[in-house]
């Protein structure tokens, strides 16, 4: 049994999330919406997206920092908000079989443990530290003993987990991981972790640029997705031409998916008009690149390439135009002009786009938890919001559908939002959302330094 993120043993029906663009600080200036209902959408979509507004709840002891004023957030009807710890950096989260809550603090080399209190808040303590950037956790059973998955930026780690937390020596599953790289212009060091049913481990490798080929032919590979079988062997690429997969999560049908971080600045595409260009073919357009490229929900196949930086996503030349289900990807102007560099054409459509410059990090299936319908039956991605684009692309947590007949998420909705603030600077930008054994979703929050605990009506 996997124990990632309190996700208990999958349920037919359930589901996937999914996010968009790169992670950095926030831009100013009025703020982009974050992804919201289409009348497209079916029912269930409407039912679980954000369509009421709730005051943060914060407890005495917990407000200090960017939660010294009060806020208010976009939810669906009947959820409610508490700030139930604080913990500078708090990245992603997993939840021990005991019933605490791990969070990773890469800034801080450390993972703490919190422990829900009588005042319904929670106790932090240190669990690990002085560990380089850890971010991805993850929980698992290996020769029928529970075991802790710790990503550090440059290896993957496992502990020995017993009654009373980590229970002897670490053994270091992947070593000597790409991580910095003075040469690069936007390099992507930390790494997320799951594991599959069979045990194999996942996990990502970001690339070291924006839109440099030279990542897919350096060895080791950056911009993929590897795995390693639980005792250390068999360590390889799966899929590639990934910027920066950080959302990592195995779907209800066992399959692994991934949300990805796609680039920045992107060149127009196509030859002919546009704005105040008579062939815009090659130009960096604000309009263009506010909306493109869409960021990826992708499922983690063998083999698969999605073409970064070659070919882009475009939902432009989608049918119809700006679905973000099925994207086509189209050759970039700069990296790729007519194709010659790889055939875009024949790569799959990405099966799922997220808004341009959403920044998808943590994803988590909510099947099988104690969420009431119809969030079960769908999965959280925690969007940390834009830094280039303008006006930003505003943080929050995403709730895409699970089509269970064709094994695939649909297009998601807004299920928390308004983590910024009035002149479109944030207040808050949400890293990772999973659910707890109490049937909430837990919220972790990097900007503010904060877990927050939204609760659905019961």
């Amino acid at each position: 049994m996997v124990f990632r993120r309190f996700v208990l043993p999958p349920l037919a029906g359930a589901a996937v999330a999914a996010v968009a663009a790169c992670s950095a600080a926030s831009g100013q200036g009025p703020t982009a919406a974050a992804p919201s209902v289409s009348q497209s959408l079916p029912a269930i979509a409407y039912a679980a997206a954000a369509d009421s507004t709730t005051t943060l709840v914060v407890p005495a002891g917990e407000g200090g920092g960017a939660l010294s004023a009060p806020h208010t957030l976009t939810v669906s009807a009947g959820w409610t908000a508490t700030v139930w710890a604080r913990v500078p950096d708090a990245r992603m989260e997993a939840w021990t079989p005991e019933g605490d809550l791990l969070v990773s603090q890469p800034a801080r080399g450390s993972v703490v443990e919190l422990r829900p209190d009588t005042a319904g808040t929670a106790t932090v303590t240190t669990l690990l530290s002085g560990l380089s950037n850890p971010q991805g956790l993850a929980f698992a059973t290996v020769g029928g003993a529970t075991v802790l998955y710790v990503a550090e930026s440059n290896q993957i780690d496992r502990y020995p987990w017993g009654p009373r937390g980590i229970g002897g020596a670490r053994t270091v599953l992947a070593a000597a991981l790409p991580d910095p790289d003075p040469a690069g212009d936007d390099v992507h060091r930390m790494k997320d972790v799951t594991v599959a049913a069979d045990g194999t481990v996942y996990f990502n490798v970001g690339s070291s640029s924006n839109a440099n080929p030279d990542d897919r032919t350096m060895m080791p590979q950056r911009a993929v997705i590897m795995a390693v079988r639980p005792d250390g062997t068999d360590l390889r690429v799966v899929e590639r031409g990934i910027r920066n997969g950080e959302g990592l999560a195995v779907a209800p049908d066992g399959t692994v998916w991934t949300a990805v971080n796609e680039r920045d600045n992107i060149p127009y595409p196509a030859h002919g008009p546009h704005t105040s260009f008579s062939d815009a073919f090659g130009q960096v357009i604000r309009a263009y690149v506010n909306e493109h490229p869409p960021d990826e929900v992708v499922p983690v196949t063998a083999g698969r390439d999605l073409g970064w930086p070659y070919c882009d996503p475009d939902q432009d030349g989608n049918h119809p135009a700006g679905s973000l289900a099925n994207v086509p990807l189209v050759p970039n102007a700069v990296t790729n002009p007519g194709g010659g560099a790889l055939d875009c054409a024949a790569l799959k459509p990405v099966e799922v786009g997220v808004p341009a410059h959403s920044a998808p990090l943590g994803m988590t299936f909510l099947a099988g938890s104690k969420l009431p319908a119809p969030w079960t039956s769908g999965a959280a991605v925690a969007a940390h919001g834009s830094w280039d684009r303008q006006p930003p692309r505003s943080p929050a947590v995403l709730w895409l559908d699970w089509d269970s007949a064709k094994r695939t998420l649909l297009p998601g909705v807004t299920l928390t939002g308004g983590f910024q603030n009035a002149d479109g600077s944030f207040w808050g930008r949400p890293v990772d959302a999973v659910p707890g054994p109490d049937g909430a979703l837990y919220v972790s929050d990097d900007a503010a330094g904060a877990i927050y605990r939204l609760a659905p009506p019961h």
